[in-house]
């Protein structure tokens, strides 16, 4: 467990980040009635949550909520979506996690997606770490960290702790 001191954000900050993510997802769909925040399970489903709260608040926008489950460890394994995946088809879909680690997740995650024709897909996240594996990019992210590969990422999302440490 991460102490105070390994505190890099704290909840005001994922707040103000995730308006501001917001207002840029909105800024890029302006001109659409529906889009698809596809949250990877379980924290990016989280970061999705809240990234439509925000959404919603501020556009006349119909968000959709899917869930991706994609096993992190072995992203190869079966991917699997809340909605079936021609729902998709030929819509702006944002894939959202809330760590962008080595690109893997994210890669696999897009490379499903892809099955399906889409008018838009771009990526988001709330930390960007800056040594990635894989050509995987955010295009909208709270903040960039440089980190060593021997250094992990933490977010908490709910109660007194919610933050995101560096451990």
């Amino acid at each position: 467990m991460a102490t105070n001191n390994d505190l890099i954000f704290d909840a005001t900050r994922i707040s103000d980040s995730t308006l501001r993510i917001a207002y840029q997802i909105y800024e890029a769909n302006f001109d659409r009635k529906k889009i698809y925040l596809v949250g990877i399970a379980k924290n990016g489903l989280v970061y999705a949550q809240r990234i439509k709260a925000c959404l919603e608040s501020i556009a006349s926008l119909e968000v959709v909520l899917v869930e991706l489950k994609v096993n992190k460890k072995q992203p190869l394994e079966d991917i699997h979506c809340s909605i079936a995946l021609s729902e998709l088809k030929n819509q702006s879909v944002v894939l959202v996690d809330d760590v962008l680690n080595t690109g893997s997740t994210l890669m696999y995650a897009v490379k499903y997606l892809l099955d399906v024709p889409l008018d838009q897909l771009n990526t988001a996240v709330l930390v960007n770490r800056n040594h990635k594996k894989f050509p995987v990019k955010a295009d909208f992210k709270g903040v960039s960290l440089s980190t060593s590969v021997n250094e992990h990422i933490e977010v908490r999302f709910e109660g007194d702790a919610a933050g995101v440490y560096l451990t």
